[in-house]
């Protein structure tokens, strides 16, 4: 198969690109080229240059195409634009943060509503399946819509209060200084290894039966956020994790660049029933329990010391963070008389 990806080096896509490689699939990926790919071919452009991508195209064609970048419905109809007519299947990657928050029934399926009024990222994923929805219904555009949860590899450490810089949580477990965990730590939540993600997506390129159709790919591994932190902790060779339960509408009064990410996912249990992709796919499994995924994850940081970069200003506001919310807690006892 003739497969082109839009993006291909991201954490989600560079697994997929590796697997459609091994697979013998014809595979070229279009992105801006700051990461060389030696073993796709690759067109250089940038996706966001309608003009100057459609140049680089030229009059390709591809039995199919996956975005894993398109963030908009603006993005979406400018991908309707360049590929209508030239692929037999148009993959988009939308995310399982669009289900309703919080969820009326678990697990989630496919069928569960679409509804966050939390998280404006989620909001435009919505907004991008319903225009690709309406494009297939009124002329037979060949979409394919996958929601991937909160999946990871080697260079991230996915704990729910973190930094861009991941590492840091990593470091905070190690000195053992307190880590921040929403709530009370019992919500359940899905982590899948990027590795595992790509047998879902490869399996379903050229898959004509999924023309229509929506796709979560997670791991059935379930675990809730106290678990995590405890993981990562015991992966990292850190003493007994000190976790710090506290409310998320406390953390995003004070920190509220973890709104969206809280209120609109983290906050929430997300426990996905991963029947119908194992209906189309029937080879998929994912294999990688997060144990193993995060001991990955310290080895690669821990191989290369540049690699372990610590956000300074992240640490400085869950100390401040962590320290209102102990004031706040005495002052309540002293004023309950407790």
């Amino acid at each position: 198969m003739n497969i082109l990806f839009i993006g291909g080096t991201g954490t989600i896509s560079s697994a997929c690109t590796t697997l459609a490689l091994e697979r013998g699939f014809d595979l070229t990926l279009l992105n801006r080229g700051h990461q060389a790919s030696p073993v796709a071919r690759q067109i250089i452009a940038d996706i966001s240059d309608a003009a100057a991508t459609a140049a680089a195209l030229g009059k390709e064609s591809w039995d199919v195409v996956v975005d894993y970048i398109a963030f908009t419905p603006a993005e979406i109809e400018q991908r309707l634009a360049l590929f209508r007519g030239r692929t037999a299947q148009f993959v988009f990657i939308s995310s399982a943060s669009a289900y309703q928050k919080p969820a009326a029934h678990f697990p989630i399926t496919e069928s569960t509503p679409l509804v966050n009024p939390f998280w404006d990222y989620s909001r435009n994923k919505i907004a991008c399946e319903e225009r690709l929805l309406r494009a297939l219904q009124e002329e037979n555009f060949p979409a394919t819509i996958i929601r991937p949860s909160w999946t990871y590899d080697e260079r991230r450490v996915t704990v729910p209060v973190n930094s861009k810089k991941s590492f840091t949580a990593v470091d905070r477990l190690r000195r053992g200084q307190p880590v921040i965990v929403p709530g009370d730590g019992t919500s359940l939540w899905t982590m899948t290894h990027n590795s595992d993600f790509a047998k879902g997506l490869v399996g379903l390129l050229g898959h004509q039966g999924a023309i229509g159709h929506a796709f979560h790919i997670t791991s059935d591994e379930v675990l809730t956020w106290n678990q995590i932190y405890e993981t990562v902790a015991a992966a990292a060779g850190a003493p007994k994790p000190k976790l710090v339960h506290i409310a998320s509408d406390f953390i995003t009064a004070c920190l509220p660049e973890f709104a969206g990410g809280l209120h609109g996912d983290k906050a929430h249990s997300a426990v996905f029933d991963n029947t119908k992709i194992k209906k189309f796919v029937p080879d998929f499994v994912a294999t990688t329990r997060f144990r193993d995924g995060m001991a990955r994850s310290v080895k690669w940081f821990d191989a290369e010391p540049a690699r372990q970069e610590i956000d300074a200003e992240a640490n400085i506001a869950w100390d401040k963070l962590i320290a209102a919310y102990d004031r706040g807690l005495a002052t309540a006892r002293r004023e309950l008389g407790r």
